[in-house]
C-alpha cells in the first residue's frame, strides 16, 4: 500500500511485517554545473509538491490516470534528488529494495523496465544503506545528475537510448525485506546494542517532462550486501511520478508553482556547504555503459544549437561536509503498462 502524507510517498507492507515501511520524497536541489568536472553532493531545499492524479481527473491525460500516482513539477533544467527514509531511527530501518526509472528505463544499469529485481548487473538500491540518489550510475562512484527537460525534445535519457519520448516521468518498485531475514538482522542488531551498552557510558515548456542526465558527482550506488533472497518479490508496490512544468502545474492544481531554486554559483558564492557520504565497507557497483555514453542536458543543447543552460559555470568548492553512515491518503498504485 501507498499513501501520500506531507509531499512524501510512504509504502507500508503490514502483510509482510509491522516495521516494514519505506518512505520517498523527491529533494528540489542546486543544478551543478555541467563541466566535465565531479562534485560534491548538492544540498535538498525541501520537498517538491506531490498531487493525487486522481484529484485532476477532468484535465489530466489519460494515460496519467491510467497508471496512477501522483503529479510534481519542475522547471526545466531543475534538478532534484531522491530521499530514502523510515519512520524508525537510520540504523533501525526496515530494509527495502528499490527500483527507480525514468521513462522506464532503470537509473542504475540503463536497461529497460522489467518488474523483477536482476543482480547480474544489480539493478536496484538498498535502503537505509543507500539513503538519496541524485542521478544516473555512469561510472564506480560517479552519477550524472537528474535534471527535468521537456519530453519530445531529444534531451531525455528515455528517447536517447529508445528514440522514443513515450513515457517521461519517474517510475519506482519497492520490495521489502523477507520477514525471516528482516527477523534474524533485529536479532544481530539487538545482540549488538546491547554489547555496545555494556562496555559504552550512556548519554541521553513542453507540459510532460521526462528526466535528462546533467553534470557529473560523486555518489557511489552501493552493492546488495543482503543478497537478492532476502527480497520479497511476491509483495511489491509501484508508483508513477508524472512531472509537469510550472504551467501545466498552475492550470491542473491551481497551486502556484515553487520558485526557480538558487544558482550553483549564488549557493557557493554565499559560504554554503556541499556534502559528501563515506558509507564505509559498503561495496560500491560498477557504472552502466548504457548511461556513460548519454549526453548530458549541456552536451545536447550545444548539438541542437540551443543554449538552455543559462548558469552553468564552473564553481569552486570550498565548504564540504562529510557524512557518514552509522552502524495521509492512499495513493493508487500503477494498474498497467
Amino acid at each position: 500500500m501507498i499513501t501520500l502524507e506531507h509531499d512524501h510517498l510512504i509504502f507500508r507492507f503490514p502483510e509482510v511485517h509491522e516495521d516494514a515501511v519505506c518512505t520517498i520524497d523527491f529533494q528540489r536541489s542546486l543544478r551543478i554545473p555541467d563541466d566535465g568536472k565531479n562534485y560534491p553532493l548538492p544540498p535538498g531545499f525541501g520537498s517538491l509538491p506531490l498531487r493525487h492524479v486522481d484529484d485532476f481527473a477532468e484535465q489530466a491525460p489519460a494515460e496519467w490516470l491510467k497508471r496512477g500516482g501522483v503529479i510534481m513539477p519542475m522547471h526545466q533544467a531543475e534538478a532534484l534528488w531522491l530521499h530514502f527514509g523510515s519512520y524508525d531511527r537510520r540504523e533501525n530501518a526496515y530494509p527495502f529494495a528499490l527500483k527507480i526509472a525514468t521513462g522506464k528505463i532503470c537509473a542504475v544499469t540503463g536497461e529497460a523496465w522489467v518488474n523483477h529485481l536482476n543482480t547480474d548487473p544489480q539493478d536496484y538500491a538498498v535502503a537505509p544503506e543507500q539513503p538519496w540518489l541524485d542521478g544516473y550510475c555512469v561510472k564506480k562512484g560517479t552519477i550524472r545528475q537528474f535534471v527535468a527537460m521537456p519530453l519530445g525534445e531529444g534531451y531525455t535519457v528515455e528517447e536517447q537510448l529508445t528514440e522514443a519520448a513515450t513515457h517521461g516521468g519517474i517510475q519506482i518498485i519497492a520490495y521489502p525485506m523477507k520477514k525471516e531475514h528482516y527477523e534474524e538482522l533485529r536479532r544481530k542488531r539487538l545482540e549488538q546494542e546491547a554489547r555496545q551498552m555494556a562496555t559504552s557510558p550512556c548519554y541521553s515548456e513542453s507540459a510532460t517532462m521526462g528526466v535528462a542526465p546533467g553534470g557529473r558527482m560523486n555518489q557511489e550506488i552501493y552493492d546488495d550486501a543482503y543478497g537478492l533472497d532476502a527480497w520479497d518479490q511476491r509483495h511489491a508496490s509501484r508508483c508513477f511520478i508524472a512531472i509537469v512544468n510550472s504551467t501545466q502545474w498552475l492550470a491542473l492544481t491551481g497551486e502556484s508553482p515553487p520558485a526557480p531554486p538558487l544558482t550553483a554559483a549564488a549557493y557557493t558564492e554565499a559560504g554554503l556547504p556541499w556534502f559528501d557520504y563515506y558509507g564505509a565497507d559498503a561495496a560500491a557497483l560498477d557504472g552502466a555503459e548504457r548511461l556513460a555514453g548519454l549526453k548530458s542536458v549541456a552536451e545536447m543543447g550545444k548539438q541542437k544549437g540551443n543554449t538552455l543552460l543559462k548558469e552553468k559555470e564552473s564553481v569552486a568548492v570550498n565548504h564540504t561536509i562529510i557524512l557518514r553512515n552509522k552502524d495521509s491518503q492512499r495513493v493508487r498504485e500503477i494498474e498497467a503498462g
